[in-house]
């Protein structure tokens, strides 16, 4: 159930949410943690559009929502007023409830790990914006000084990870070791759970990179 929920809610944000928000804005991709589920940054006129557990939302600039079970891309494409959704697969989406809380959680909480990483960095650790992105549905910072840069964020699973994990993916050489333990993509990872255990992840990541710095480039995760 966690995996065919996460398919469905990937394929939603990727097919439907974050296009609805390129129609918006004209070209920003990037969507965002929504209490329950995800969903676009506030549009240009106001309100937005997401996934609160097994239901689409459309939010007006006045407040009030809509909401409708999901069933299909085309149907969810078609209520939220998605240019083209004619064109969108009609095949039945599969979202189970509790499976979509688990994957909501896991975002939530990564949002969290991920703001405190930023609340504690330094100067030269240029912390960018937190995404979810839709590509890899995964919510993802870029961090730290360019030589010591890296990806870090919480996936909430793969083709690799049936559960949610968060990950740390340097842009330049990783050190040597056990903590640099992922296989799909070169980096280090561990299972996704409260958000001060990923936290300090993060921050120990930050810490061998910057204590190692240099050397050949590895292959970018993704």
């Amino acid at each position: 159930m966690l995996v065919t929920t996460r398919l469905a809610l990937h394929a939603l944000a990727a097919g439907v949410i974050s296009p609805l928000r390129v129609q918006a804005t004209g070209n920003e991709i990037a969507l965002r943690v929504r209490p329950g589920g995800f969903g676009t940054p506030d549009l240009p006129g106001g309100g937005w559009v997401g996934v609160h557990g097994t239901q689409v939302v459309v939010v007006g600039p006045d407040g009030d929502d809509r909401r409708t079970t999901i069933t299909t891309l085309r149907k969810a494409g078609a209520f939220v007023g998605l240019d083209g959704a004619d064109a969108l697969p009609g095949d039945p989406l599969e979202v189970h409830a509790g499976a979509a809380t688990v994957l909501a959680e896991a975002h939530a909480d990564g949002d969290e790990a991920l703001q405190a990483l930023i609340d504690g960095a330094g100067p030269d650790d240029d912390p960018s914006a937190i995404h979810l992105w839709p590509e890899h549905f995964d919510i993802a910072i870029e961090y730290g000084a360019q030589d010591v840069r890296g990806t870090y964020g919480v996936s909430p699973g793969d083709e690799q990870h049936v559960e949610p994990y968060a990950y740390v993916a340097p842009w330049s050489a990783k050190p040597g070791g056990r903590f640099w333990n992922a296989t799909a993509f070169a980096g280090a990872e561990r299972p996704a759970d409260e958000p001060d255990a990923m936290t300090a992840f993060f921050r120990e990541a930050h810490r061998l990179l910057t204590d190692h710095q240099g050397g050949q480039s590895p292959t970018p995760r993704g």
